[in-house]
């Protein structure tokens, strides 16, 4: 979650402010039209909207739009929600407002819509349409087989009013984001993100406004490449978009993996789907798997001595080997990753650096009456937060734990990469490794 508080401006559409915010400075100006569930502060409510929004940002300006009535923008006056046109209007006065002559527009659900209509009205100001979990209509009718059937409109907006943002059971819930519903942080998040996006009152007047919206005519104008995406699972909206497809004259659909109609955890398959429609280029994957060298530290026969000094003697021994290796670890330029039991795990950008600090450790060690074994590995690392995984962690462990009392133990890669360092090793033969497949040829590092 972004603590961040986005630098809002606002543009005056005849004597009304529209909230906007920029992020990134990429050669392609994007304007988000989000639906009514999301705003400018959505980034601070929900990391997937962060990462989206990054993502967005790393390739283009991205021009992030709080609709009338919504967000930060002016609230509605008469309680009813602005027409189509009117919102159209709104985004004419931003893009105005910074300077953009063409711009990609990016909507989502009744945020699609006006980005639809706009892109009809403006042609020559739009330089590309993405659309998600977005219809020409919400409810069918008899010449529209798609969407969802006509509901009473008083009961829609009682069930509207009482759920919005209530932090029990937020409006949407079940079906906008089904990949986030085992995440127990989910219903906290959009119930914030309902507060944040629109008042009970300008809820219930957007969703009673998707009812009179009809779009089909506005189609065949739309003259941008346009990109429809659709979750894979989400069948009710299969036709709906599809509908879209087949009325744009230049449209394609493209699909995600899931369900999710709101972010969820296949938000990074839609930002390289926007990515590559309006650049060209799909973005590469930026690896999570990085080559480091990993150091194990243990102490010997601590349970032993544990037993003859008594827990709090114990704990000062255990204070001062911690502060000692830390201070170690600052000198030889080491990141302490976490703690194991009675010792470290520890990366270096080079081994050299990695074996020269695990002696050092040892004779600190020595100096307070204990003895300390170490391991050190070089290989590929899973990078998860600040924390390593990946087998080349476990060899690290497990050379550790083979070591002698004192003895510093390293890995036959840790011995070929620091060749003409000076640092002199014995042969301590093959040895099986526990878990680890095959054998491994491990050295003792001299002093």
């Amino acid at each position: 979650m972004s603590d961040d508080f986005a630098e809002v401006r606002y543009a005056d559409a005849d004597g009304v402010s529209i909230a906007y915010c920029i992020r990134g400075n990429g050669p392609i100006d994007l304007v988000r039209m989000p639906g009514i569930l999301t705003s400018i502060r959505a980034s601070t409510v929900d990391p997937v909207v962060a990462a989206h929004d990054q993502h967005l940002s790393g390739f283009s300006r991205l021009i992030w739009v709080d609709r009338r009535g919504l967000g930060m923008s002016d609230p509605l006056v008469a309680g009813s929600a602005p027409p189509l046109e009117q919102q159209v209007d709104d985004i004419l006065a931003v893009m105005d407002a910074v300077g953009s002559r063409q711009a990609a527009l990016y909507g989502s659900a009744d945020g699609g819509q006006v980005a639809l209509l706009f892109a009809a009205m403006h042609p020559t100001r739009v330089k590309a349409l993405v659309l998600n979990y977005t219809s020409a209509r919400v409810y069918r009718a008899p010449d529209y087989p798609f969407g969802l059937d006509p509901v009473d409109p008083e009961q829609l907006a009682s069930v509207t009013r009482s759920r919005w943002g209530d932090v029990d059971d937020p409006y949407g819930y079940e079906w906008l984001a089904p990949s986030r519903l085992d995440d127990p942080t989910f219903r906290h998040v959009l119930a914030r993100l309902e507060q944040e996006s629109a008042s009970r009152a300008a809820a219930v007047a957007a969703v009673a406004g998707r009812a009179e919206i009809d779009l089909r005519a506005a189609l065949p104008l739309v003259q941008a490449p346009t990109l429809v995406l659709l979750a894979e699972q989400d069948l009710e909206t299969r036709g709906s978009s599809q509908f879209l497809v087949d009325h744009i004259p230049n449209a394609r659909l493209a699909t995600f993996p899931g369900a999710d109609r709101y972010l969820g955890v296949h938000t990074p398959e839609i930002g390289a789907l926007i990515e590559e429609f309006l650049t060209g280029t799909r973005p590469v994957p930026v690896s999570e798997r990085i080559l480091a060298t990993v150091l194990f530290t243990d102490i010997v026969g601590s349970t032993r001595q544990l037993a003859t000094l008594g827990d709090q003697a114990w704990r000062a021994v255990l204070d001062r080997h911690d502060a000692m290796v830390r201070t170690q670890l600052d000198v030889f330029r080491g990141r302490a990753v976490n703690t194991t039991g009675d010792g470290f795990l520890a990366t270096f950008d080079g081994p050299a650096r990695a074996v020269r600090c695990a002696q050092a450790i040892r004779d600190g060690a020595r100096a307070l009456g204990i003895d300390v074994r170490a391991g050190v590995h070089v290989g590929e690392c899973e990078t998860r937060g600040d924390d390593l995984a990946g087998i080349a962690v476990h060899i690290g462990a497990r050379v550790c734990a083979l070591a002698r009392p004192a003895e510093v133990l390293v890995t036959s890669t840790v011995k070929d990469l620091v060749a003409g360092s000076g640092i002199n090793f014995t042969d301590r033969g093959v040895q099986a490794l526990k878990g680890i497949p095959d054998r491994w040829r491990v050295f003792t590092a001299e002093a």
